[in-house]
């Protein structure tokens, strides 16, 4: 088999498995197995898979075609120009939250040396990306599950970047506070879908920890545990950026009282997704 029908392949059973992005996903199962980049692909069509590639490829395909996340077949995922390793048991993180670091770094602007927790951290995605941009900062990174910060360690040391993780379930640590009352900006994407979507989500969703999808019955349970928390823990000036269901981005709003400022931000489908809390 060469190259080239092989893409057609995989595509077609793809697509028939009732998965959009079939192409794309056909040329990154494909780029894994026989370890090409995308341009050594495309310019040899003709060059033919050795029996173990077409064993990898099929094994891939069939995990694929069961609608397993293809991030967990490759083992990695891609955000902001990082290269994260991820797995069962962890947060895949998600496009739409790079908007939240391009947020994080616009408040970051201009401030020396600044000091940044990260709430819920999963695989690292949000701090990492965050200190890769700015290596001048203090990043600490929390989450409740200890599988988590094992992958985020892991893509932390990886990529060389130097971030601390805590194991804490929001502020709810005396260690974690006292670094909440030292940051100049917190931020978080906690778990926001409300617990009905269980129903509705596709099977890839499915794969992640139940633990960072579901927020309760409004999706908002851990998002407002963790702005009370923080308005307790951040002085003057500090801020709070979460990551919300553009559902319920507004019930949060209105529920959020004593911040100096309060405003949301749209995600670049523009639909309203982030809430920056500004302490008084």
């Amino acid at each position: 088999m060469t190259l080239e029908e092989a893409r057609a392949q995989v595509a077609n059973r793809l697509r028939a498995a009732g998965i959009v992005s079939a192409e794309v996903e056909a040329l990154l199962l494909l780029e894994a197995a026989v370890k090409l980049s995308r341009s050594e692909l495309i310019l040899s069509p003709s060059r033919e898979l050795t029996a173990r590639e077409q064993t990898v490829l099929e094994q891939w395909l069939v995990r694929r075609e069961g609608r397993e996340p293809l991030q967990h077949i490759l083992a990695r995922s891609h955000f902001y120009g990082l290269e994260l390793v991820v797995g069962p048991g962890v947060f895949i993180p998600r496009p739409e939250t790079e908007q939240l670091v391009v947020l994080c770094l616009e408040t970051l602007r201009g401030v020396a040396d600044p000091k940044v927790l990260e709430v819920g951290t999963g695989s690292g995605a949000i701090a990492l990306a965050i200190k890769c941009r700015r290596p001048d900062a203090e990043v600490v990174a929390t989450d409740i599950s200890t599988e988590a910060l094992n992958v985020a360690a892991t893509n932390a040391q990886r990529l060389g970047l130097a971030v601390s993780f805590l194991r804490a379930d929001l502020l709810d640590t005396p260690a974690v506070k006292e670094i909440a009352a030292r940051v100049g900006l917190m931020v978080s994407n906690p778990p926001y879908l409300p617990d009905r979507d269980r129903a509705v989500v596709s099977p890839e969703v499915k794969r992640d920890p139940e633990s960072a999808l579901y927020g309760g019955r409004s999706g908002l349970r851990q998002a407002r545990r963790l702005e009370r928390q923080a308005r307790r823990l951040l002085t003057p000036g500090a801020v709070l950026l979460m990551e919300l269901d553009p559902r319920n981005v507004r019930a949060a709003l209105e529920s959020s009282r004593g911040w100096a400022d309060a405003s949301i931000f749209e995600d670049l489908a523009g639909r309203e997704r982030f809430l920056k809390l500004v302490k008084g």
